[in-house]
């Protein structure tokens, strides 16, 4: 088995874990984490697509995953910021 089909065993299995966890819990900090998982898992798959070549990986999907992952601290810092609010704002009312 190679690395790029034992990345894209990995990426599935995570993003499968973290759709389970997305749809199965209520805690919205708790989805927030299910959300990082699964876009990591995304990554782990283009990572896995990108080292398919025998002789170097692709640089524009190497560089989509380094977006990706600058895109999902963004992401999570804005939906904490929004938890908060929501989470304030249903004990005052």
């Amino acid at each position: 088995m190679s690395a790029a089909v034992l990345y894209l065993l990995l990426g599935t299995a995570v993003c499968a874990a973290g759709t389970v966890r997305l749809l199965l819990v209520r805690d919205l900090v708790a989805r927030l984490i299910a959300m990082n998982v699964v876009g990591i898992g995304s990554l782990l798959i283009l990572l896995a697509i990108a080292s398919r070549a025998p002789e170097e990986a692709e640089p524009v999907l190497s560089a989509l995953v380094i977006t990706g992952l600058v895109i999902t601290v963004a992401f999570t810092g804005f939906g904490a910021v929004l938890i908060r609010r929501i989470e304030e704002g249903g004990e005052r009312g």
